[in-house]
């Protein structure tokens, strides 16, 4: 080791502990690489707990639950906001919640951009044939 704090590194995969040396093959390769002199011993009982734990928790985790499915749109939410400046508030949020839940999309903004929610969006129609999705 030098004065300018420099120090020699090992990638060996051998590890002596307890007077036994040991291969370690399923440590990361970032745990090879290690300072020689004093610290090596230190480091190496590091590198080898944290093996252990690591190993351990893969052992004992459980796979994480599966996200429920992100399908289900706030309609309520989304046509309260689409319909906020409409003149007929109450109807418009009707006719948006029916197109919510059948097309699954509610367009950005008070108003336009039905384009954005697809043909379901933009086709449907009332019986009087004027376009029902605001």
């Amino acid at each position: 080791m030098g004065d300018g704090g420099e120090r020699e590194v090992s990638s060996d995969h051998h590890f002596k502990i307890n007077d036994e040396e040991q291969e370690l093959p399923h440590i990361s390769q970032a745990f090879h690489v290690f300072a020689r002199g004093g610290e090596r011993r230190l480091m190496q009982d590091i590198a080898l707990r944290l093996s252990k734990y690591l190993n351990l928790g893969r052992s004992l985790a459980l796979p994480p639950a599966p996200a429920p499915h992100s399908a289900q749109l706030d309609c309520g939410g989304l046509c309260s906001h689409r319909c906020s400046l409409h003149s007929r508030p109450n109807v418009c949020n009707r006719a948006c919640g029916t197109c919510c839940v059948r097309c699954k999309c509610v367009p950005p903004g008070t108003f336009g951009n039905r384009e954005l929610c697809g043909k379901c969006y933009t086709d449907m129609t009332t019986h009087g044939n004027k376009t029902k999705c605001p």
